[in-house]
C-alpha cells in the first residue's frame, strides 16, 4: 500500500494545482482532477442564462471536459443506467429524446428520468451553486434536442427523427454535412453534451469553476457508503470497492485495484467478501488515482503501454528529479547547465555531470523523497505494479551519480541541430536496448530491458550478463551494421563493460592505458592500429570497411590466427605509405612485445578487447588531429 500512500500524499501537497489545465508539447492537455470528477470528450456545448433560458449551442472538436461523476457512473457500461450528475450523453440529458426517435428499453424508466432526479437532488441541496440551479432549470423543460435542431447543431430526417448516419441521400436533400457528424461522436444520439452558464457575476466556464467542483464534492460526500478501516492511512472513513480506470490515457480500461469477480478466485476461498481482503477509502482511492494520472501525463515515460514514472516529494510540493533512464547529455540539459563544448578529456565532463546532479541536491529539503513506479497491464481490464521504490532523495541522487560515474564512456551518436555531438557519461536505457538488440527491436523488447535495468541504476545491482554479452557480440560484428549503428553500439557496449568490470573491482577508463598487459586489451590495441593504418591509405571518398573491421568477429574468437591474416593484408598499404606509417609499424611491435609468454594464442578474447580497440583508435585519431592543427598553425 506504500505506493498508494505516496500518491495520496502527492495529491494533498499539490491541491493548489487541482483543476488547472496544462498543455504537453504534443498539444494535448492534462489536469489534476478534483475528487469525484473525471474527464470526457464533449461534442456539443449548450449555453443557458442565469434563469435557465436557452441562449446558444455549438459543435466542439472533441474537447476534453472535467465533469462530476459518481462511483456508479464512473464504471458504467453497456445498457446500465448510471447518469453523470451534470454533463452527459444526449440520451440522458434530453427529455425529448424519445420524441425525436431515440430508443429506450423501458419508457417508465428512461435514462433522463434518473438523470433529472439526481440533478434535482443536487440543485435543491444546500451545496448547490447558482450555475447548477440554472442548468437544472433548463434541462427539466425537456427540450434539449428541439433547441439543438433549431440551432442546426443536430439534423432530422423527413419524419422529424434524428438522422442515425449521414449519407448521400441526405446530402442531396439537405446540402452541406452537419459538423456533428465529424465531431468524433459515433452518431447524433451518442453525442456528449456539456453545459455552460452565461453569468454577469462569473466568467468561468462551468467545467473550470472550482466552486462547482467543491459543490458536488460536498454534496456527494453525504451520499457515500458505509465506513470502514482504510488500509492506506489507518483511518475510519467511507470505503469503496469501485476504483478508477483511464489511468494511462482516456481509453484505458485497465484497473490497478479490482475485486468484482464473485465467481472466480480473485478473493474467494480466503475471504467471503472483497472488503475483507482490503479496505480503501473513497477519498484515498480518488486522490491516489487522480495524482497518478496527472503524474503520468506530466512526467511519465510510456513504452508499449508500460509506464515508467519517477517523481519527487518534498515538504510542500512535488519536485522534479532526474529520471534514471536518461543519459548524461539529457541530465545536463534538464538541470539547465550550460554545455559550451565537450572537453578533450573525460574528467571535466564527468565533473559537469556531478555538478548537474548536485544542482538537484541544492533544493534538498528535510524528508525529501523519490518514488519510482513501473506499471503495465497483461489484459485490457487488469493492471499491475511491476516495480516500486520509495527512497530518500539524497540516497537516490547518490545512486544516480554512481551509475553515471561507473557506466560512463565517450559517445558520439547524439544529434543536436543537425550535428553529431560528443558527450561523456552513461547511455540512456533505451540506447542500451539499441546496443543489445539492434535498432529494429520491438517496444516489447525495449520495455523489458528497461525494467531489468532499473534495479541496476536505482538499487545498485549488477547488470545482467545476457545484456552485456548480447551487446558484445553485436559490437564484434560490424559488417552486419551500418557504420553509424556500429559506432553507437561500440561506445554503449564499452559503457556496459566498464560498469561490469568496476563491479569486479577493476577500473578502466577511456584514456589509453599504455601500461596494461592484459591479453585481450593488447589484442584490441593491435586491431585498432591495423584499422587506422589501413584507413589512412584509403581515399576520402572510399567508405569500405578495413580488413581489421571485416575480420573483427573472427578476431574475437581466434585472435592469433586472424591477426596473421590482418597483418598480411597490411603489407601493401605499408609499402604504399612508406615512412608515413613508420610510427604505426613501430607501435605494432611495441604492443606485441607487451604480451606475456604464451599469451599470444587463439584463446577467445574477453570483453576488454573492445576497450583496448576503442581507446587505442581514439588516441591515434586524436594525435592525428593535433598534428594537423600544428601544421595549420605553422603555415
Amino acid at each position: 500500500m506504500s505506493w498508494l500512500l505516496q500518491l495520496y500524499n502527492t495529491y494533498n501537497k499539490n491541491e493548489d494545482q487541482v483543476g488547472k489545465t496544462f498543455k504537453k508539447s504534443s498539444g494535448s492537455e492534462y489536469t489534476l482532477l478534483p475528487i469525484s470528477h473525471t474527464t470526457q470528450n464533449a461534442h456539443i456545448e449548450i449555453t443557458v442564462d442565469e434563469n435557465g433560458e436557452f441562449l446558444d449551442a455549438k459543435v466542439l472538436e472533441k474537447e476534453s471536459t472535467i465533469i462530476p461523476c459518481t462511483e456508479e457512473s464512473a464504471s458504467r457500461s453497456g445498457a446500465k443506467i448510471a447518469p453523470y450528475p451534470l454533463h452527459d450523453k444526449l440520451s440522458y440529458v434530453a427529455g425529448d429524446y424519445v420524441k425525436y426517435g431515440g430508443t429506450v428499453k423501458n419508457l417508465d424508466d428512461r435514462p433522463f428520468d434518473t438523470y433529472i432526479k439526481n440533478l434535482k437532488e443536487w440543485a435543491e441541496s444546500p451545496y448547490a451553486t447558482d450555475k447548477v440551479k440554472s442548468i437544472y432549470k433548463y434541462v427539466r423543460k425537456g427540450r434539449v434536442i428541439e433547441d439543438l435542431v433549431g440551432k442546426d447543431v443536430l439534423a432530422l430526417d423527413d419524419n422529424q427523427k434524428l438522422i442515425e448516419k449521414w449519407n448521400k441521400k441526405y446530402e442531396e436533400l439537405k446540402g452541406e454535412r452537419p459538423r456533428i457528424f465529424s465531431s468524433g461522436a459515433t452518431d447524433q444520439s451518442s453525442a456528449f453534451i456539456r453545459f455552460n452558464v452565461y453569468s454577469s457575476t462569473s466568467t468561468k466556464a462551468v467545467w473550470k469553476d472550482t466552486d462547482v467542483y467543491h459543490s458536488f464534492i460536498a454534496f456527494y460526500n453525504e451520499k457515500l457508503g458505509e465506513k470502514g478501516i482504510d488500509y492506506v492511512t489507518g483511518e475510519i472513513a467511507p470505503t469503496t470497492e469501485r476504483h478508477a480506470n483511464k489511468i494511462r490515457h482516456a481509453a484505458d480500461k485497465a484497473k490497478l485495484i479490482s475485486a468484482n469477480d464473485n465467481s472466480g478466485f480473485t478473493f474467494r476461498g480466503r475471504f467471503k467478501e472483497s472488503k475483507e481482503a482490503v479496505g480503501i477509502s473513497y477519498d484515498v482511492s480518488q486522490k491516489a488515482h487522480n495524482a497518478l494520472k496527472w503524474l503520468i501525463h506530466r512526467q511519465g515515460n510510456t513504452i508499449d503501454n508500460r509506464v515508467f514514472l519517477v517523481w519527487g516529494v518534498d515538504n510542500e510540493k512535488t519536485s522534479t528529479v532526474p529520471a534514471p533512464d536518461e543519459d548524461a547529455w539529457n541530465l545536463m540539459q534538464h538541470s539547465n547547465r550550460e554545455i559550451e563544448s565537450v572537453p578533450e578529456t573525460d574528467k571535466p565532463y564527468a565533473e559537469e555531470v556531478k555538478k548537474a546532479i548536485a544542482g538537484y541536491r541544492n533544493d534538498l529539503q528535510y524528508n525529501a523523497e523519490v518514488n519510482i513506479l513501473v506499471l503495465d497491464s497483461a489484459t485490457t481490464g487488469r493492471m499491475a505494479v511491476l516495480y516500486f521504490r520509495n527512497m530518500g532523495k539524497e540516497l537516490y541522487l547518490n545512486r544516480l551519480e554512481a551509475w553515471h560515474e561507473q557506466c560512463a564512456w565517450l559517445h558520439h551518436y547524439r544529434k543536436e541541430e543537425g550535428k553529431y555531438i560528443s558527450f561523456y557519461g552513461a547511455p540512456a536505457t533505451r540506447d542500451i536496448a539499441f546496443a543489445a538488440y539492434g535498432p529494429r527491436a520491438s517496444d516489447k523488447v525495449i520495455k523489458g530491458l528497461m525494467e531489468r535495468m532499473l534495479p541496476c541504476i536505482v538499487d545498485g545491482r549488477f547488470i545482467p550478463r545476457d545484456i552485456i554479452r548480447s551487446a558484445f557480440y553485436r559490437a564484434s560484428n560490424p559488417v552486419a551494421m551500418e557504420k553509424w549503428e556500429w559506432e553507437k553500439t561500440l561506445s554503449i557496449t564499452c559503457s556496459l563493460i566498464r560498469k561490469s568490470l568496476i563491479e569486479k573491482k577493476e577500473v578502466w577508463d577511456v584514456a589509453l592505458d599504455y601500461e596494461s598487459n592484459d591479453r585481450s586489451y593488447l589484442f584490441g590495441r593491435l586491431l585498432a592500429i591495423a584499422d587506422v593504418l589501413e584507413r589512412g591509405s584509403l581515399g576520402k571518398d572510399e567508405t569500405r570497411a578495413t580488413n581489421a573491421v571485416r575480420y573483427m568477429n573472427s578476431f574475437a574468437k581466434n585472435p592469433a590466427r586472424t591477426w596473421l591474416t590482418i597483418q598480411g593484408s597490411l603489407q601493401p598499404y605499408q609499402a604504399k605509405l612508406g615512412t608515413k606509417v613508420t610510427y604505426l609499424t613501430k607501435m605494432i611491435d611495441e604492443v606485441a612485445d607487451q604480451f606475456q609468454n604464451g599469451e599470444f594464442n587463439n584463446k577467445p578474447l574477453s570483453e576488454k578487447y573492445l576497450l583496448g580497440f576503442y581507446s587505442q583508435r581514439r588516441e591515434l585519431y586524436k594525435k592525428k588531429e593535433n598534428n594537423k592543427d600544428s601544421e595549420e598553425t605553422n603555415e
